[in-house]
């Protein structure tokens, strides 16, 4: 009885405010008005409220952003107890690295299942030094007493556009005929050299990295 009373009287308290809601309609709200109170600072020229600096006094982090890890080795109420989560033993239940790059279980690894190339080493970590070579004939397509590098003999035509930044000059199947030649180059054979100063010219080493004359 007593329940029905209190559900009675909240009913229509709740209807009387309801009624009281429909009765008086709020007037609905201005929002250029507000936006005009809240920066009329700018309308009257004044300068802009101070606002607040950021530095590392006032700097916090977000809530629920850090968060404790997990304790491991702590029992076995968290699931992460004696061993971690990293098995009883093996290979990768121990300290440090557990296999070395490339390393595919004991099976033939990717490196050493693709094709190789001839006399081009193509080992793990293996540096080589490549050049463009240039055969002592095609000097011969040069002027007598003539300065040679690799974009002279561009221009003659007697090597073809190259992707490699080095030249080396090695010893062709004709012999060298052209005489007084002055040829610049990152490397030389010992025959090619012996051929060029042989026949009155020079061989001139040319740095690696700034193709200048090391002499």
């Amino acid at each position: 009885m007593l329940r029905t009373i209190v559900l009675l009287l909240g009913v229509s308290s709740a209807t009387g405010l309801l009624g009281a809601s429909l009765a008086r309609p709020q007037a609905p709200v201005d929002r250029a008005a507000v936006s005009m109170k809240v920066f009329d600072w700018k309308t009257r020229g004044e300068a802009a409220p101070p606002l607040e600096e950021m530095d590392l006094s006032n700097l916090k982090y977000s809530p629920g952003s850090h968060q404790a890890g997990p304790r491991k080795g702590r029992g076995i109420s968290a699931g992460q107890g004696a061993t971690c989560g990293f098995g009883t033993r093996g290979q990768k239940s121990r300290s440090g690295r557990s296999t070395r790059p490339g390393f595919e279980g004991g099976q033939i690894p990717l490196y050493r299942r693709i094709p190789k190339f001839v006399g081009r080493p193509m080992g793990m970590s293996h540096h080589k030094t490549e050049y463009a070579i240039v055969k002592t004939s095609a000097l011969n397509s040069m002027p007598e007493g003539s300065e040679v590098n690799y974009a002279a003999l561009q221009e003659a035509r007697a090597v073809s556009k190259t992707k490699f930044k080095l030249q080396k000059v090695v010893m062709g199947p004709e012999p060298l005929t052209v005489k007084g030649l002055k040829v610049a180059a990152h490397a030389f054979t010992a025959s090619a050299k012996e051929a060029i100063e042989a026949s009155g010219g020079a061989c001139v080493l040319l740095s690696p990295t700034t193709n200048l004359p090391l002499e």
